[in-house]
């Protein structure tokens, strides 16, 4: 959302693609504590990471196939409340609820997902942004690798500033995708906010 430099178009639309980087291969849960099983320290590593779901085979919602689920993000801005986009919903309607912001204001972004079933690796949230139409920004964090677990994660972005001065202010679509590694597309939707003077 920082859309005070300028960015190459083409760049924006341009997926992660680093052709050095292979993901690690999908491994169980059973597989990966069956492996190196003699080196102790190791195997409590892995019990610590994995927790309940070495014992048992997390389920979040059983009626829901998908690995992870993404069920909400949130902007966060000192002193006030945080804005939520609910992503458990229809998601075409999400542009209709246009966030205000003030301008020049620090925030960050919180996604809060659920992993089941089995651990997902490098999960990764890409965030691109447009005016009337045009790539301004585009926004890549890595959040990690999670193990499945009966409660709901989160991960939080570093502090972004919002782009200040008369030129910035406007209203902006945001094009939000929550991946991984193995460029699973765990959910992408679209979203607006519009910067203004003041909160108001």
């Amino acid at each position: 959302m920082s859309t005070e430099k300028e960015v190459n178009p083409a760049e924006v639309e341009q997926e992660e693609h680093d052709t050095n980087y292979q993901p690690p291969p999908q491994k169980t849960i059973e597989e990966i504590m069956a492996a190196d099983a003699e080196d102790e320290s190791l195997r409590k590593y892995k019990e610590a990471l994995l927790g309940e779901a070495q014992a048992e085979k997390i389920v979040f919602d059983d009626s829901d196939p998908r690995k992870v689920i993404v069920k909400k993000l949130a902007l966060l801005v000192a002193d006030r409340d945080p804005m939520e986009l609910d992503l458990t919903g229809d998601l075409t309607k999400l542009k209709k609820n246009v966030f205000v912001i003030k301008e020049g204001i620090q925030y960050k972004i919180r996604i809060d997902f659920v992993v089941q079933r089995e651990i997902v690796h490098g999960l990764k949230y890409v965030q691109k942004t447009y005016r009337m139409g045009v790539p301004v920004d585009k926004m890549v964090q890595m959040v990690g690798s999670y193990p499945p677990k009966k409660e709901i994660q989160s991960y939080t972005t570093p502090f972004e500033e919002a782009p200040s001065g008369m030129m910035a202010r406007g209203t902006y679509s945001v094009t939000s995708l929550f991946t991984d590694d193995d460029k699973n597309e765990h959910l992408k939707w679209d979203w607006s906010f519009e910067i203004k003077k003041d909160w108001q």
